[in-house]
């Protein structure tokens, strides 16, 4: 593309500007998305069984999220000191975390609504659904997407003491900016959207359906509140940097002449990126507040858990017991504790028993 219009004289936006937009939100994002997605992936993998509706793609989806988040002190580090110390293949590496936790987590979020869409709405052909289908499908996504998005490293170009938000775009032809475009937005944008909408718009209606059995509608109800939280989470954090990155391309690549809008579509890219690491913070929210096996099991271990230390308070100070005999008394706490939350709650648990496994 020809490297003479006017918009390549125009500043992007300073860089205090971005790197106390950048450090302050990754600051903010890391304990929470550190915490809430090492504790999710201790909880599904450990605690609920692999048979459970969706529960791979909850997997997958804290496990894209928690590679972002490790990868946010080195982001922060940079932002503070303005300087990059770590190499070029680190600053390339963490800027590809980037990208393959957002386009992998827009696949789990659409692959989570469509299975509950299709448990719920179609009992018949998910009778033959097994755990390997999720894995065969999550192993197929992090292959397609972790070779698609080798792809934006690939156009920035390293330079020393630089990285991130600073790495300078490479300039493409015409035609292989308008691929990256249509297939990035068709791809990883606009097919999601559209799946997404339409699990949403199905589930919606099969809510109004007067004669649907009690337990029916329970279950489409919780259904219902984990596909919109899906719909949210993707709204919030996706649709607005892929609403701008078309807009941004062209920027780059000098079509629009003039500096304000180069000015406002540089901006609005630097939030649109602070947005789309917020998934971070908001997947765990899914996984707690809108599965009941989920909230189960934490609740329990939990408990268990600050039980069995105020148990063991006294006896820490002399001779430890045999292994054997701590796993009887935890099994015996366990039972206790569960007895004592059973008289106080009683209708809820009894109707929580009923449910099918993560049957939200």
């Amino acid at each position: 593309m020809p490297g003479d219009n006017s918009s390549e004289n125009c500043s992007d936006p300073s860089m205090g500007f971005q790197a106390s937009l950048y450090a302050s939100t990754y600051a903010i994002i890391f304990i929470p998305g550190l915490v809430g997605n090492s504790l999710a992936l201790w909880v599904l993998c450990c605690f609920i069984k692999k048979e459970s509706k969706a529960v791979v793609f909850m997997m997958n989806l804290a496990a894209a999220d928690l590679a972002h988040v490790l990868s946010l002190p080195l982001r922060m580090y940079y932002y503070v000191n303005h300087n990059w110390p770590f190499g070029g293949f680190l600053c390339q590496f963490c800027f590809y975390l980037k990208y393959l936790n957002m386009y992998a987590s827009i696949c789990f979020l659409t692959c989570i609504s469509v299975q509950r869409y299709l448990f719920l709405l179609h009992p018949f052909r998910a009778n033959s659904w097994k755990c390997r289908h999720e894995v065969a499908i999550s192993a197929a996504i992090w292959i397609v997407v972790g070779a698609a998005c080798l792809s934006l490293p690939i156009l920035r170009r390293p330079s020393a003491n630089t990285c991130f938000a600073d790495l300078e775009v490479k300039q493409l032809t015409r035609g292989a900016a308008i691929a990256l475009m249509v297939v990035a937005e068709l791809s990883g944008f606009l097919l999601p959207l559209a799946i997404i909408i339409y699990c949403t718009w199905k589930m919606r209606q099969s809510l109004r359906d007067p004669q649907a059995p009690v337990q029916q509608a329970n279950q489409k109800q919780k259904a219902w509140r984990l596909i919109l939280g899906c719909a949210a989470v993707f709204f919030i954090c996706f649709t607005p940097y892929h609403v701008n990155f078309p807009i941004f391309m062209m920027v780059k690549q000098g079509v629009f002449g003039s500096c304000l809008v180069h000015h406002h579509i540089m901006y609005f890219h630097s939030i649109a990126l602070c947005l789309a690491s917020l998934n971070c913070c908001l997947d765990p929210i899914l996984y707690y507040f809108m599965t009941s096996e989920f909230q189960q099991r934490l609740f329990r271990h939990s408990r268990a858990a600050i039980l069995h230390r105020f148990t063991h308070f006294d006896s820490s100070r002399t001779a430890g017991p045999t292994a054997k005999e701590q796993e009887e008394e935890e099994e015996r706490n366990e039972n206790v504790l569960m007895a004592y939350f059973r008289s106080l709650r009683p209708q809820r648990l009894e109707s929580d028993s009923m449910e099918t496994p993560l049957s939200s």
